[in-house]
C-alpha cells in the first residue's frame, strides 16, 4: 500500500536527518488523515490506494500552482521549497501516462461511446476518469479530449 510506503519513507528520513523529506511526508500524511476523516461520512468508501493517489495528485497540483505564483512574485526561495515537496510527493505516485498513451485511451473511449462532438465531452471525461484516474493528469487530459472532439 502507498500509505505504508509513505510512512516508511518518513521513518527513513527521520533516521537519516533529511529534514525536507520528513516535512514533506508529514504534510502528505496529514492530508491523508484529513481525507480519512472526510471519507468516514460517505456511504461508499474508496479503495485506500486510489484515495491516497487522489490526495497526492491534488497536492502536486496545488504546489505547481504555487510555484507559478511564486515565480511571478520573484520568490525563488519558496519556488525551491515547493519543487522539493513536489519531488517527494511524486515518488509515491504511479507512473503517469504519456501524451501518446492518453490520446490512444481517449480515442478508444471516443469510439466505444460513439462520441462525435463537444456535447459528448462530459461523457468521455467521466469514462476516462473512471478508467485511468490514478495514472492520468486530468487537467492535461481535458485539453486533449477537447482537441479530439473538435
Amino acid at each position: 500500500m502507498i500509505r505504508d510506503d509513505i510512512k516508511a519513507a518518513q521513518i527513513t528520513a527521520m533516521k537519516a536527518g533529511d529534514k525536507g523529506t520528513r516535512q514533506a511526508t508529514n504534510l502528505i500524511l496529514s492530508a491523508i488523515k484529513n481525507r480519512d476523516i472526510e471519507e468516514r461520512t460517505r456511504s461508499v468508501q474508496m479503495d485506500d490506494d486510489a484515495m491516497v493517489i487522489e490526495v497526492l495528485q491534488k497536492m502536486v497540483k496545488q504546489r505547481r500552482e504555487s510555484i507559478e505564483m511564486f515565480e511571478g512574485g520573484g520568490r525563488q526561495d519558496l519556488v525551491d521549497t515547493e519543487k522539493a515537496e513536489v519531488a517527494v510527493i511524486e515518488r509515491f505516485l504511479p507512473a503517469q501516462m504519456s501524451d501518446a498513451e492518453t490520446i490512444a485511451a481517449i480515442e478508444a473511449i471516443k469510439a466505444e461511446l460513439g462520441a462525435s462532438g463537444m456535447k459528448d465531452m462530459g461523457r468521455v471525461m467521466a469514462e476516462l476518469k473512471a478508467r485511468h484516474a490514478t495514472t492520468l493528469d486530468m487537467s492535461k487530459a481535458s485539453s486533449l479530449v477537447k482537441a479530439a472532439l473538435s
